[in-house]
């Protein structure tokens, strides 16, 4: 079940096209499971007991992390917005 789960949230395949070849069992079962877990708080475990192993073997490579909006919560309405700069050269001639 765990390999099915990581083979697609790695390859990015839907759920239903699963191979079951190498046993990854079936994708609406690892769907299940992995939504299961979820709710359980199992992934959010899972994550924070790797990081804190990687953290105490001194295995984390800081410097190539990246923080992103989907990573960060983005403060509702932020700083101020500049004026947009077009990136044309001038104004936009008319094609017709």
């Amino acid at each position: 079940m765990l390999c099915g789960i990581l083979y697609v949230l790695h390859t990015g395949i839907q759920w239903e096209h699963l191979p079951q070849d190498p046993g990854f069992g079936s994708g609406m079962t690892c769907w299940r499971r992995l939504r299961a877990w979820n709710e359980a708080g199992g992934w959010q475990r899972l994550h924070e007991v790797l990081l804190a192993e990687l953290i105490a073997a001194a295995r984390l490579d800081w410097s190539r992390c990246v923080v992103d909006s989907s990573h960060v919560r983005a403060l509702k309405g932020g700083s101020t917005r500049a004026p947009r700069r077009s990136t044309a050269a001038g104004p936009a001639r008319y094609s017709t």
